[in-house]
């Protein structure tokens, strides 16, 4: 196993990007950060960690730029600005830890080996709270030569699993966010119908998660987020509906017909649509429930 992985550029420094980052200092790395946001920037500097105002900055003399950025579109300028100058080591590995689609990942993955560079994804899954505690998922995507190298880097965040070659990591994002969603939205309805016939939330959530119906939503989401009125887990309902769309995109790839990703896609939309931008996927339940009410008044 190698650990020369030893000193990190860190572009993105946001809900997950801060805390991360945290994590790496604590094991001893040393992580430059940037962010486009001179607040992020601040705020990870009063957290002990180095911080510059550009790109090149973040990208030079290190062995390792991780992404941590909102979309495919970001993901692919920042890649294309990283591979057209001239501040990377030829042997500075590049891992996209963004929630990006599958086959730009690839199209990016073989545009730096073009440049001779390598990039990987590793897209997480566990929130904030998870990515504080050292509790995410990784998601690899990598080939089985580069495991070795970033298993000391990516178990400082959690947990890591190899899924297959470079773009399998974001494709298993997706399938998972997409089944994240469904089960949010499907707990949420049973928890609003189970008040329209008098059963307290926090009780109709003691009996489904000790019987069959239970899932992260029900046992993580709604006791932590939404039953505590926070809706704070610092994922956007905006992201969930993003990841939901490349899951479904990715089905129609491969021919696949999925009428239940399809429909959340829709119904997901129509909430981000209703939604107060930058609203937290965990609202959707509050959402919900309002709808409900409405239709009952109606």
């Amino acid at each position: 196993m190698s650990d020369r992985l030893r000193r990190v550029g860190l572009i993105g420094l946001g809900n997950m990007g801060h805390p991360i980052g945290t994590r790496w200092l604590a094991a001893g790395r040393e992580v430059i950060g940037f962010d486009l946001s001179a607040d992020a920037r601040a705020s990870f500097a009063h957290d002990r960690g180095e911080v510059t105002d550009s790109l090149d900055g973040a990208a030079s003399d290190v062995d390792a730029v991780v992404l941590l950025l909102p979309n495919s579109q970001v993901v692919d300028h920042v890649v294309s600005s990283l591979l057209e100058g001239e501040v990377l080591r030829k042997d500075t590995l590049i891992i996209d830890m963004s929630s990006a689609e599958p086959e730009r990942t690839k199209s990016n993955a073989t545009d730096a080996a073009r440049r001779g560079f390598s990039l990987i994804d590793a897209p997480i899954s566990g929130g904030v709270v998870g990515a504080e505690n050292g509790t995410l998922t990784v998601m690899l995507g990598a080939d089985t030569e580069t495991v070795p190298e970033v298993e000391p880097l990516l178990t400082e965040l959690g947990t890591f699993v190899h899924v297959g070659e470079v773009g399998s990591g974001h494709a298993a994002k997706a399938l998972n966010n997409l089944l994240s969603a469904t089960h949010l939205w499907a707990t949420s309805e049973a928890v609003a119908i189970g008040e329209r016939f008098g059963i307290e939330p926090g009780a109709l959530l003691n009996v489904i998660n000790g019987s069959s119906g239970r899932s992260g939503s029900s046992q993580v989401k709604w006791p932590k987020f939404i039953l505590s009125g926070g809706f704070d887990s610092g994922f956007s309902a905006a992201l969930m509906l993003k990841d939901a769309k490349i899951a479904a995109g990715l089905m129609r790839t491969f021919d696949v017909r999925s009428e239940v990703a399809e429909q959340i896609v829709s119904m997901w939309q129509a909430a981000v649509d209703d939604l107060p931008t930058g609203a937290d996927h965990t609202e959707i339940a509050k959402w919900i429930r309002d709808r409900s009410k409405s239709a009952v008044r109606g």
